[in-house]
């Protein structure tokens, strides 16, 4: 670890110890919240500008769209991302994100949060408990309803999916909600990781692939790279891909690249690339199934409903496994080369819901 990742991963800490207590006493015992109409404008923070991280609130931001259906959000984030991937989300009103590097952009870093200040929340909500920023944003709003993040140990206990990061923060607000003595169903599904693709995007990227394959196979989309340690070696997808062409020559396999440009496989495969997060999510959006470490392409993946096999070798797969439409996180420490057939048989053989067919 380099001297300036040591000093981030403290810096974190000492934040997180800071903050912890902000908005623990929040709660005043005499807020009831009688009329949903009452929330017409929403503040949502999730001040991080990951791809993966910011899909992993689509699910909270389509529970606060249902349940005020006539509010409009704002997000706190950071990076320019944001902007992209809630292109299509009508109840998003302005993405208000912090610079990446703050010390080199004081003043802009300031203005964002005088706007805070400034601008009149019905609520505001943190999405992870655990982040400083989000905590201090919420505090530093001036909403009349704040929520901090904060879990719920009953929910914790009764949940068997609550460990999931894209779950338990609808879980916690559904959970803060009911202390308003707004009924809330705590036991209905959680929504799935959603991009909102058009159907112009969907017919661009089915194009897209059939001028890649030129053929009427189906395709299995691979992605074989990830960051730091989650990322599998080139000798462990060299056998993989091996394996998926003598099993599946049926099949196209085809790799999307990262924005690194590189390959696990020494690029054997037909490969898309692109920068286009939209462009890359409707390429995957007409695969059967798509394979890849977590990442946030694996996240991707989900939020356009191709079937996901996410496979881990170092991450929490309870807390960051795809899920919904046949989805799956495997151990890769623990499979054998007859249980990864299995898997992926399993899910092509149950077939694919083409989620997106009504809009075509």
């Amino acid at each position: 670890m380099s001297v300036l990742s040591k000093i981030n991963v403290h810096r974190r800490s000492i934040m997180r110890n800071l903050t912890r207590n902000v908005g623990k006493t929040n709660m005043q015992d005499d807020f009831i919240l009688v009329d949903k109409s009452e929330i017409k404008k929403v503040l949502i923070c999730r001040p991080n500008g990951r791809l993966g991280n910011l899909l992993l609130i689509t699910p909270l931001v389509q529970e606060v769209s249902e349940m005020f259906p006539n509010c409009k959000i704002d997000l706190f984030v950071k990076g320019t991302l944001a902007p992209i991937i809630f292109e299509k989300y009508d109840t998003v009103d302005k993405i208000i994100h912090l610079p990446k590097k703050p010390f080199k952009s004081l003043l802009a870093y300031s203005k964002v949060w005088i706007s805070l200040k400034r601008t009149p929340y019905d609520l505001a909500i943190n999405v992870d408990q655990n982040s400083s920023s989000g905590r201090l944003a919420v505090q530093f709003s001036n909403a009349k309803y704040k929520f901090f993040g904060d879990s719920n140990e009953e929910e914790i206990e009764h949940k068997s999916d609550f460990e999931h990061i894209a779950k338990y923060p609808v879980y916690n607000f559904r959970n803060y909600l009911s202390k308003l003595r707004l009924p809330t169903n705590s036991n209905k599904i959680i929504a799935p990781l959603e991009l909102k693709l058009s159907a112009s995007e969907i017919a661009e990227g089915r194009k897209i692939l059939s001028e890649l394959t030129n053929n009427d196979k189906k395709t299995i989309c691979i992605f074989t790279y990830a960051t730091g340690t989650k990322c599998l070696s080139e000798e462990w997808w060299e056998k993989f891909y091996s394996q998926l062409t003598s099993e599946y020559k049926d099949y196209n396999i085809v790799e999307i690249l990262p924005v690194e440009n590189v390959s696990q496989i020494g690029f054997k495969a037909p490969t898309f690339y692109s920068k286009d997060i939209r462009e890359i999510g409707s390429v995957i959006a007409n695969a059967d199934l798509f394979i890849g470490a977590d990442s946030g392409i694996m996240h991707l993946s989900s939020s356009v409903h191709t079937p996901t096999i996410g496979l881990f070798s170092v991450s929490n797969l309870k807390k960051y496994e795809p899920y919904d439409n046949c989805s799956i996180g495997i151990d890769v420490n623990l499979y054998t080369k007859k249980q990864y057939i299995k898997t992926i048989n399993s899910i092509l053989n149950n077939g694919r819901l083409n989620f997106y067919s009504r809009a075509i």
